[in-house]
């Protein structure tokens, strides 16, 4: 019989349990009610999208569109008042929820970016410096690196990396960008291995089942992102029991 391979190590001391979108598999998402359920079942991260209304309010929704159709409306192009009241500000999921975890975002309108580094900073503690902040342009990324102390995540796809993935970590790590968030059947031992070695760190995404999140783990995988907290945080817990001491 041959021995199992063994766990990789992430560069973390274990990888960060990032609920997508709150917790929602258990509540609507985006709002503080998923976002506060997230943090009782026991996520150490929290991952959301983010918008700016036409009044410069920066606010927690994944479509980025206001009413009903035929009367749907950009964001964009919408003032803060006129949305439903499920949908929470930045302010006001740090006033509720709190600063203690990480927060990923994916930065769907790059116009929000000074906001959302502003209210993570007005927050207090250690808010900015526990951002990752989504996005699936370098360039854009580049522009943002001089200009915050968030961590900054490369949000692409395996195949879309054509000059391949060693000479993408290399880039990143040229750059100043902190990380590659990539969807789950694309992660192997050898990919993550190759993001560490050049001290990037490695997020994996849709991670639903168990045997999904057991299977990044193994490879040594720095963040999971899943719908379903509880059976992320019980997962992983299984890798990485509390001390009885």
């Amino acid at each position: 019989m041959s021995a199992m391979a063994p766990r990789l190590r992430s560069l973390l001391d274990q990888p960060i349990s990032f609920a997508h979108r709150g917790a929602r598999a258990h509540a609507p998402e985006n709002t503080l009610e998923a976002f506060a359920l997230a943090r009782r079942l026991g996520a150490t991260g929290i991952e959301t999208d983010c918008w700016i209304t036409s009044d410069k309010q920066v606010i927690l929704d994944h479509d980025g569109v206001a009413g009903r159709w035929p009367r749907r409306r950009p964001i964009a192009n919408v003032r803060r008042d006129e949305l439903g009241e499920h949908i929470p500000t930045l302010e006001e999921f740090y006033d509720e929820i709190g600063t203690d975890f990480d927060l990923s975002i994916d930065v769907k309108d790059s116009a929000t970016f000074d906001g959302i580094v502003a209210t993570a900073r007005n927050a207090g503690g250690d808010a900015e410096q526990r951002l990752w902040l989504c996005h699936p342009e370098l360039d854009q990324l580049m522009v943002w690196r001089e200009h915050t102390s968030a961590r900054l995540v490369d949000s692409t796809r395996l195949s879309r990396m054509k000059e391949g993935p060693e000479r993408r970590a290399f880039t990143l790590r040229d750059l100043g960008i902190d990380a590659v968030n990539l969807r789950l059947p694309d992660w192997t031992g050898g990919l993550v291995t190759t993001f560490h070695r050049f001290g990037r760190y490695a997020l994996g995404w849709d991670a639903q089942h168990a045997r999904e999140i057991a299977s990044l783990v193994d490879v040594g995988i720095d963040g999971i992102f899943s719908d379903h907290v509880d059976r992320m945080v019980e997962t992983i817990n299984q890798f990485f029991p509390e001390d009885d001491a």
